[in-house]
């Protein structure tokens, strides 16, 4: 398995990808909403490989994308130090160690930019996402109440944040 930047050569795979994570019911978009074209993605991976403060790794098995890990980093003085994490595995590749794999990337890019805070939202019903950031070193800043509508009923998300040393 190989954690690396994503390239431009990686839209479409990076597309198919991210349609199997919203299958899960935990990320922001519901399964099937996303419809962007390979063209919308490759212009989405231009913009991130050219945007310093923006990292946005993936996780290659040498046949196909399984995961990714994207951190937004702050874009004036008062937010720079810190940047906002997205992370996706693959369902058949969870549980596997290859979310801590893509979060040590992005710990090592954080301190290589000067960036000192991370921080993420998860869905409070996602247990092991949750634990998972947690043994990583994040902790609960709040949670937002009624956050997302899901099946049309209302989910609270925790806010979490790591200092990174």
């Amino acid at each position: 398995m190989e954690i690396r930047p994503i390239e431009l050569k990686d839209a479409e795979h990076y597309l198919l990808l991210n349609k199997r994570i919203d299958e899960s019911g935990f990320m922001l978009h519901e399964p099937g909403e996303k419809q962007l074209t390979v063209t919308q993605q490759q212009a989405f991976i231009e913009r991130v490989i050219q945007t310093k403060s923006t990292a946005l790794f993936v996780a290659d098995d040498g046949e196909d994308l399984v995961g990714f890990i994207l951190a937004i980093g702050g874009t004036v003085r008062r937010n720079r130090h810190s940047a906002y994490i997205v992370v996706g595995i693959d369902e058949a590749y969870r549980g596997q160690g290859l979310a801590t794999k893509l979060f040590e990337e992005i710990f090592v890019w954080a301190r290589d930019m000067k960036i000192s805070r991370l921080e993420l939202t998860v869905i409070k019903e996602n247990k092991k996402a949750y634990d998972l950031y947690r043994q990583l070193g994040f902790s609960v800043e709040g949670e937002k109440i009624h956050s997302l509508m899901v099946d049309g009923r209302p989910i609270n998300e925790y806010y979490m944040y790591k200092f990174v040393e």
